[in-house]
């Protein structure tokens, strides 16, 4: 099925509308949802599972357990992060958002649930991940300091770049030297660069920048501090690269994303804002694919 199919574009919108709506309206969302009866919020994350059905029932995909997956999942989710804030009413981290967090995590790294997807649609599967988490993390766990918020800054603009600009002098030559990065002697496509760049915010940036900076690295603040925070959520996030673009353990990607964590995890630190980090890994995504890619 076509990227511009548009049963894909329907289940685009319909993945992206909960990422605005939180964005911009997060706190009166989740008020609005704690006035509800308790087996309303716990059931009504079950409506992510449209995105799937617009894509799939027009393609003849349909597969009646990819579809209990993502119909049961997101409200087991809500259940889990519902309990875990009357565990948890201090927010100091509980087991229970490891259990939200880890499976989430490890079902997007190793792609787990591509098969679900026509070619080329996954990157819905990963929206309707999101959704779930957006909703039961912000919207019933209310965990603070996350820094989700779309409506634009112009700080996040100027972190966002500055950390990019601290990062570029590191990365280049290291990945030069690790034969990951290759120099381009032309940028082919200029007009596309910034098309390529909003697509990189909102499909690979802004949700890995949520999970890593606005989740796990909060979380571990409230444990083991600042500092260290940082260190692990830049190993974990350099980890979570070792299958991209390789069959095997990617190890220069694994480093080049790890550095490339700590300068994202500084710009989430410095406002705790998602925008900052997301504007920062967004630009470079973009500059290595215009300028550096390595085909393999």
């Amino acid at each position: 099925m076509p990227f511009l199919h548009p049963a894909v574009i329907a289940a685009l919108i319909l993945t992206l509308a909960p990422v605005f709506a939180f964005g911009f309206a997060g706190e009166r969302i989740a008020a609005s949802l704690h006035r509800l009866p308790l087996w309303i919020r716990i059931a009504l994350p079950a409506i992510f599972v449209l995105p799937y059905l617009t894509v799939n029932l027009p393609s003849g995909d349909l597969h009646p357990g990819w579809f209990l997956l993502y119909l049961l999942v997101p409200s087991g989710m809500a259940a889990l992060e519902t309990l875990a804030a009357r565990l948890d009413p201090e927010q100091r981290g509980h087991w229970l958002d490891a259990l939200v967090l880890l499976p989430l995590g490890i079902a997007v790294d190793l792609r787990l649930l591509q098969l679900a997807w026509p070619v080329g649609t996954a990157v819905t599967g990963k929206l309707i991940l999101l959704d779930s988490a957006l909703y039961a993390i912000l919207g019933l766990r209310r965990l603070s300091g996350v820094g989700f918020d779309l409506r634009p800054r112009l700080s996040d603009l100027k972190t966002g770049l500055r950390e990019f600009l601290s990062y570029a002098p590191l990365a280049i030559p290291i990945g030069l030297a690790l034969h990951f990065l290759a120099l381009h002697r032309h940028v082919a496509h200029p007009r596309l660069i910034a098309p390529l760049w909003l697509f990189s915010f909102f499909a690979v940036a802004l949700p890995e920048e949520i999970f890593f900076r606005g989740w796990i690295q909060n979380l571990l603040e409230r444990r083991i501090g600042p500092r260290w925070a940082l260190f692990v959520t830049s190993a974990l996030f350099g980890l979570s690269h070792f299958n991209k673009r390789s069959g095997i353990f990617n190890w220069q990607y694994v480093i080049l994303a790890a550095l490339a964590g700590i300068f994202y995890g500084r710009a989430w630190r410095q406002n705790r804002r998602v925008g900052a980090s997301a504007i920062c890994h967004a630009t470079v995504d973009t500059i290595w694919g215009a300028l550096f890619w390595r085909p393999y």
